[in-house]
């Protein structure tokens, strides 16, 4: 199937992608910090320059888009076109992805994934129930 837009449009389509402060991503650092977390972010030295960083609880949180991520969720559709080339780079962000993961476990660190489709068209009562897991989640790492 051919694409319904130009290689032009497609190219400032994809280049207004953003990789770092994400909806998502703000929207986990403000209910972090809501709840007295301080953090840092996308740490150079650190595997895989995690999302958000807790030095205090030795934890990282990465906050995954479902279709970037591969993640298998009602988010995630294969593209219909140039099927191999999404196939190539969804497969490599996986394994990207695994091994940063076992990168920073190896290195003591609790890695906590946050997934789009959590923090999408919830409830607020469902959502503050998801960042209270999360919280303590975090709690639970204090050495």
């Amino acid at each position: 199937m051919a694409d319904i837009v130009s290689p032009q449009k497609r190219s400032e389509m994809m280049s207004g992608i953003r990789g770092k402060d994400t909806k998502p991503e703000i929207l986990v650092r403000k209910a972090l910090h809501k709840k007295g977390f301080r953090f840092r972010l996308h740490s150079r030295q650190l595997p895989g320059k995690p999302d958000i960083v807790l030095p205090k609880y030795k934890t990282v949180i990465l906050v995954n888009g479902c279709f970037w991520h591969g993640h298998d969720c009602h988010l995630f559709k294969w593209p219909k076109s140039n099927f191999e080339f999404w196939k190539n780079k969804i497969s490599e962000t996986k394994s990207r992805d695994i091994k940063n993961k076992t990168s920073l476990e190896n290195a003591g660190w609790n890695v906590i994934t946050m997934w789009e489709c959590q923090l999408r068209g919830h409830s607020t009562d469902s959502m503050n129930s998801t960042f209270d897991g999360l919280a303590e989640k975090i709690k639970s790492n204090i050495k």
